[in-house]
């Protein structure tokens, strides 16, 4: 176990999750942050624990990229708590190819792009722990200042524990949403499983499911199991989404329904399913405008199974508990640009803070959140000669969602934390063609990128040079703004 150390984070880091107030000017939602009060300790009680400087919550790619970082970026004493028996996470079950063109620039499965990351970890000799769970994280305060966590946490090994951590990062992933929650009519026999539990039935149980299959929802986990027990000889009879354009990328609806012949039913849902023992059957129909269905346009399939694929949910009752912020959207923690919660000295990452397309995606947002845990560590906020600081330092801008985008990632810039260049993340709400990206501050346009195609399946990204985010609020403060917001919005017909 990690060594017990006396160290604590003396300074506070930036402020919580500034009021984030009222409603902006074109009425967009942003919560008002109230962080749940740290509990209160002396020294001498958080040296009774035993410590560590960083404390990661899940070992999947997420977390073992961010400790990967922080340990590079110069911390020592890294903590992985990982619930399953083995390092890795989802990837472990996803033995398809796709995973690692931006990271290594070469295409691997999921367990070798996990594998590469795993050895990282242990080239570092950064400590992990399996086989764990952990329980709680409640904030700590030392004479009213901020000063890390104590985390609960529950093994076979060692039982009922808790830990002392200066800083957090969360990386739990999320899960999938289940039947309970999608209010499917029909009976309750067996096979109707969520994709996710296929998956890992066939590729690390190998055990079939069933052989006649149908497919709810087009998240990319239900595409690529489609073509999956094709593969291992179901016969897929179809795949419904009650949108009307696939929630998965673009490429998996090519590679895994149009290459294998598999039928594709936009803006339908499953309204039953028979069969008291055994799914016999299911019977979908066309969806109206307002999500329901339109009496006359049923088609009943022979199936013995049903599989599950309507989306993703962060994994956030953790988050929720220790009192962070999160963001009615994306059900994530909301974030500034250094993946700061609202709560001084956590940070998040990866699929519990929004859910990706790309695993490359979740290594570049957790390499960052290691780093800037580092630095939050290290007591050189804002300080780092490679920063954009400025006597302004301390000035934040709010980004809000503008036409046609769900949700930005993070939702606050502090110019402390700004580096030479911000990534804003987001998802749109439509599919929009010829259509382009437009980002504002303060209701001036700051920059355009026309993109042919977008859809709500595919994470967007904006990238913000710090030198004209500078520029344009040094012009927007000198016309009389106090508050600043960068709106991202899409524009059509550009």
């Amino acid at each position: 176990m990690q060594k017990q150390s006396s160290k604590r984070a003396d300074d506070e880091v930036p402020n919580n999750m500034e009021e984030q107030i009222e409603s902006s000017q074109r009425g967009k939602l942003r919560v008002k942050t109230e962080s749940k009060a740290s509990h209160e300790m002396t020294a001498e009680e958080v040296q009774a624990f035993p410590s560590c400087e960083l404390l990661i919550v899940g070992g999947g790619p997420a977390g073992l990229a961010a400790a990967v970082s922080a340990c590079d970026a110069g911390v020592t004493d890294i903590l992985i708590i990982e619930r399953d028996a083995v390092l890795g996470g989802i990837l472990n079950q996803c033995i398809h190819n796709g995973f690692g063109l931006h990271t290594f620039k070469e295409e691997l499965t999921g367990p070798e792009y996990a594998k590469r990351y795993e050895d990282m970890v242990k080239e570092r000799n950064i400590d992990y722990e399996l086989n764990t769970m952990t329980l709680d994280i409640t904030p700590v305060s030392i004479d009213g200042v901020s000063a890390g966590c104590l985390v609960t946490t529950i093994s076979k090994d060692q039982g009922l524990k808790r830990i002392f951590a200066q800083a957090i990062i969360l990386a739990m992933g999320c899960r999938e949403r289940p039947r309970g929650a999608l209010n499917i009519p029909g009976n309750r026999g067996a096979g109707i499983f969520s994709a996710g539990t296929a998956q890992r039935f066939v590729n690390l149980e190998g055990e079939m499911p069933g052989s006649r299959v149908f497919i709810l929802g087009s998240g990319d986990i239900g595409l690529i199991m489609a073509r999956r027990m094709v593969l291992e000889g179901a016969k897929v009879l179809g795949v419904a989404e009650l949108m009307p354009f696939s929630g998965g990328l673009k490429r998996n609806i090519v590679q895994c329904l149009d290459d294998f012949g598999i039928p594709l039913f936009l803006s339908h849902t499953v309204v039953d399913i028979k069969g008291k023992e055994r799914v016999e059957s299911v019977t979908i129909a066309q969806v109206d405008e307002n999500m329901k269905p339109i009496l006359g346009t049923e088609k009943e399939f022979e199936v013995d199974t049903l599989l599950l694929s309507c989306g993703l949910l962060p994994e956030n009752e953790l988050s929720a508990k220790a009192g962070i912020e999160l963001s009615p959207t994306t059900k994530g923690a909301l974030v500034d640009n250094s993946l700061q919660t609202s709560i001084p000295g956590i940070f998040a990452c990866g699929n519990v803070l929004h859910v990706h397309d790309l695993v490359d995606y979740v290594s570049q947002e957790a390499t960052l959140a290691g780093a800037c845990a580092a630095q939050y560590l290290q007591e050189r906020t804002a300080k780092s000669q490679d920063s954009c600081a400025t006597e302004d330092s301390k000035a934040i801008v709010h980004v809000i969602a503008g036409n046609g985008v769900s949700y930005t990632v993070p939702s606050i810039l502090r110019l402390e934390h700004l580096e030479e260049t911000t990534t804003i993340r987001f998802r749109v709400r439509a599919v929009f063609s010829k259509a382009a990206i437009q980002v504002t501050l303060n209701g001036n346009e700051l920059q355009t990128k026309k993109r042919p195609v977008m859809a709500p399946g595919e994470m967007e990204q904006v990238i913000l040079k710090c030198e004209n985010l500078l520029s344009a609020l040094k012009r927007s403060r000198e016309t009389g703004h106090l508050e600043n917001i960068l709106e991202i919005s899409i524009v059509e017909g550009a």
